[in-house]
């Protein structure tokens, strides 16, 4: 309880802070320009490099192309059913396949589940996440929107994210049997133990939304999706897979943790670029995080009293 209570906490801070006059209107650009330039590749180097690499890892890896693949089915069938709009079908798709699995997930499943599940959450998020906004993501948007930024640019900003190449350095000295140890590694804690006050205060920085705004129907549609049908499907898939012990029921946990975390920011900047609904979008996002809230609360006590 006290962990959940911490996430819940951070967020209202930010909030809060919104509120506060002269606060400065820069902050949140400032506080995720430290999260992503400083502590997400702290993160990466302390716990990547020290993974335990198996066959059992592929379930976490695999989390972020499932959710998206369903999603794309999904809505691809529904939009044609229906006679929804291309645009409609494809801002659906991409807000409704990508789980904001490193700004949101990150804290929160550390918060959770300690190191050990943050460990589990930088995989889902760099091999799947990732991987997927920068592949399958693009080419939804080509097929559904208004090209405005070329996926070359697009694929340069992806291959050089900070993080992405943090993680790639941790993956090698994870291969290479490179231990972190000493000074250097007191230095990385530092910087990684100001992860979820930090990210989950700047989430709540930027939490805007009017009540105008959520009449739109497509807005719950997409909601529902991902923070209820999508963790279903993960929970229903994973549940027959055997946890003969601790790390496979915590990798469950996770797996289930993450694809229940509200849409992905940068899959609102995709749509924004392409043209494809980007109000939908920003509301899918800015309604979707402080929503996931409650609906990662439930999922938490539901994985804690039905595994």
């Amino acid at each position: 309880m006290a962990n959940i209570l911490i996430v819940i906490t951070s967020i209202l801070i930010g909030i809060i802070l919104q509120k506060v006059k002269n606060f400065p209107v820069e902050a949140p650009k400032a506080l995720n320009a430290y999260l992503i330039y400083v502590v997400l590749p702290a993160v990466s180097l302390l716990h990547i490099s020290r993974l335990e690499l198996g066959p059992a890892l592929l379930l976490p890896i695999s989390v972020g192309w499932i959710i998206f693949t369903i999603t794309w089915l999904l809505f691809g069938y529904l939009g044609k059913r229906f006679g929804w709009n291309k645009k409609t079908i494809g801002c659906l798709i991409i807000c409704g396949g990508l789980s904001n699995t490193g700004f949101i997930g990150y804290p929160v499943i550390e918060a959770i589940y300690g190191g050990e599940g943050l460990k589990i959450a930088v995989l889902i998020d760099q091999t799947g996440s990732f991987l997927v906004v920068s592949s399958l993501a693009i080419i939804v948007a080509s097929l559904y929107g208004s090209e405005k930024m070329r996926k070359r640019d697009i694929s340069k900003q992806m291959l050089f994210f900070p993080p992405f190449i943090f993680f790639i350095i941790a993956l090698l000295l994870n291969i290479f049997k490179v231990e972190i140890s000493g000074v250097a590694e007191k230095v990385l804690q530092s910087f990684a133990g100001t992860l979820t006050p930090i990210a989950l205060i700047a989430v709540g920085l930027q939490i805007k939304i009017r009540l105008e705004d959520i009449k739109d129907n497509f807005l719950w549609y997409g909601l529902t999706h991902k923070l209820l049908l999508i963790p279903l499907l993960i929970y229903s898939i994973y549940h027959w897979i055997p946890a003969d012990n601790p790390d496979q029921n915590l990798i469950f946990k996770v797996s289930v943790m993450e694809a229940a975390m509200a849409p992905m920011i940068t899959s609102s900047i995709i749509a924004t670029n392409y043209n494809i609904r980007p109000k939908l979008a920003s509301l899918l996002v800015g309604v979707g995080i402080p929503l996931s809230v409650v609906t990662l609360t439930m999922w938490y006590y539901i994985l804690e009293y039905f595994r």
